[in-house]
């Protein structure tokens, strides 16, 4: 609640405090005092636009300060009793915030201040314009339970991120084993024979390349063995051999000829086969060449070696036999995620169809209470969107037969809307602790007069109410009065803010009556509106 409000150098307001209660409080005076510029220091104080040709001139700034007392802090303050804002709008320069004497951007102050003050009028707030808050509105007044779907929701969250963490969705998943069986296939295909099957095939490949020169080579070595005439090496040696074993001293080295000779005459047998069965093979060469491609090939995709190839092959293996594991978790997983999603689709469908039949009864109890604001024939609907949850919620309005329904946002008639809002905030159950209403009597009088000031002192039962008004069947309902007024002062114009109580409050009733302060028929008319204003409520 706003118990405090400063302002000085704004307009025609050289320094103002103004001290506000609980209840309706109404602020009247003649018609270019000030009043006006009070509820736009209000506006100023919650992060409205600061104009610098609002600034008194020859002043430096203007200065709002306003002190609120909270409930709990729930409003987003730090859980003290009291809220500070201040707001300064510079002549020339830019504006500055304070909270709680706090420096602060002025954005701090458009956020603190829809849950502080709601103001109606032509310095309309956001308010009930927001289509969020028209939905909540809507949630508030059918008692729509949110609870389930925001669980529902929570726990589809929960179940996708876990599903997620299981490597995404299952055709990302089955893309992915399919490329771990290509590999395996391709490596399992290619059937290798150890990691040196390749240095085997390349031995294999050079012997086949050059199998005549190989061939020639092994004649020709064994024939310097062998001789054509038994005259080669191997015959040397057993001669040699022959001689020292006759010598007991040189036996040893006899028995070591004997086993070179032996030695010469195996390999000399192994040339004499080389030179006269080895063919060349065209055909084999060609698949061992092939052979050793497709083992490079491997190689390079797999690691750089047969050896890594292997160990790719079978960490592949293992990788499928992990994933087939989890396949069955990510499968129970994503059962589980359509159910949860199916839940919330039934969630939403409740809540959705709530909000659509709650819809007409909250028009219908605003159009009610219209009726009494007189606005008789004003059309009030409350559309909710076919797709469940039925989010898109707008409250659309027209305040005389024959002209469009349009969004409250779009409402030209400050007065019209402000006195729809009133309607709203009579039927709603939820509100700022501080609602103003500027305008809300324009272009009316008598008996619908009479309604609105007793719907603004209902309304103050519940919420600390300040009404702008010319109308004195409106501020008879006030359980506070306040005026404006203007007098001049070393040669300047200077408004001034005061309470006004019994007598005081009689004469000012008599000149909204009549225009006569004084005239004592306008103070007995003004004391009967008093009574009956009293008896009403």
């Amino acid at each position: 609640m706003l118990v405090d409000l400063t302002v000085r150098d704004l307009g025609v307001i050289e320094s103002a405090r103004i001290e506000l209660g609980a209840g309706m409080t109404v602020l009247t005076g003649e018609t270019g005092a000030g009043k006006t510029l009070v509820v736009g220091a209000l506006a100023l104080l919650v992060g409205g636009r600061g104009d610098p040709a609002v600034v008194r001139p020859g002043a430096d700034e203007a200065v709002v300060e306003g002190r609120f007392l909270l409930a709990d802090g729930s409003d987003g303050s730090d859980g003290s009793d009291e809220l500070v804002l201040s707001r300064t709008v510079a002549a020339r320069g830019r504006s500055r915030a304070w909270i709680d004497s706090r420096m602060a951007p002025l954005s701090a102050l458009a956020e603190r201040g829809p849950g502080l003050v709601e103001l109606h009028g032509q310095h309309a707030h956001r308010a009930l314009v927001d289509p969020a808050a028209q939905r909540r509105a809507l949630d508030a007044f059918a008692a729509v339970d949110l609870g389930p779907l925001g669980r529902a929701r929570a726990a589809v969250r929960q179940a996708t991120a876990a599903l997620e963490g299981m490597g995404g969705d299952s055709s990302i998943r089955a893309r992915h084993v399919e490329l771990l069986r290509f590999q395996v296939d391709e490596i399992a295909a290619a059937a290798i024979e150890g990691d040196g099957e390749d240095q085997r095939l390349a031995d294999e490949e050079d012997r086949l390349a050059e199998m005549a020169a190989h061939r020639e080579a092994a004649g020709h070595a064994q024939a310097l063995l062998v001789g054509l005439d038994g005259g080669g090496a191997a015959d040397g040696v057993g001669r040699a051999r022959a001689l020292l074993a006759a010598s007991f001293p040189l036996a040893a080295l006899a028995d070591r000829l004997a086993a070179v000779h032996a030695e010469l005459e195996d390999v000399a047998g192994e040339l004499r086969t080389v030179a006269e069965t080895w063919e060349e093979d065209p055909g084999r060469l060609d698949e061992v060449r092939s052979r050793r491609q497709l083992l490079r090939v491997l190689a390079r995709k797999y690691g750089g070696d047969l050896a890594a190839v292997l160990a790719h092959a079978e960490a592949t293996r293992r990788e499928l036999q992990d994933l087939a594991d989890a396949e069955a978790d990510a499968e129970a997983a994503a059962r589980r995620l359509a159910g949860l999603q199916a839940d919330v689709a039934a969630a939403e469908h409740v809540v959705g169809e709530a909000r659509r039949q709650a819809a007409p009864r909250l028009a219908s109890a605003v159009e009610e209470r219209l009726r009494s604001l007189g606005m008789p024939r004003a059309l009030l609907q409350v559309h909710v969107g076919d797709v469940d949850p039925g989010d898109d919620v707008e409250i659309r309005f027209c305040a005389n037969p024959g002209e469009a329904v349009l969004p409250l946002a779009k409402v030209a008639s400050g007065g019209e809307l402000a006195r729809a809002m009133l309607a709203l905030r009579l039927v709603l159950s939820e509100a700022p602790p501080t609602m103003v209403f500027d305008e809300v009597d324009a272009g009316i009088g008598g008996t619908a007069a009479i309604a609105v000031g007793r719907a603004l002192w209902e309304l103050g039962r519940r919420h600390q109410v300040l009404v702008v008004t010319h109308l004195p069947q409106v501020a008879a309902f006030a359980d506070r009065h306040l005026t404006v007024g203007k007098e001049t002062a070393g040669g300047r114009t200077v408004a001034r803010v005061q309470s006004v109580v019994g007598d005081d409050r009689l004469v000012e009733l008599a000149r909204m009556l009549s225009g006569q302060p004084g005239s004592t028929t306008a103070r007995r008319h003004a004391a009967e509106l008093l009574e009956q204003a009293h008896a009403i409520a």
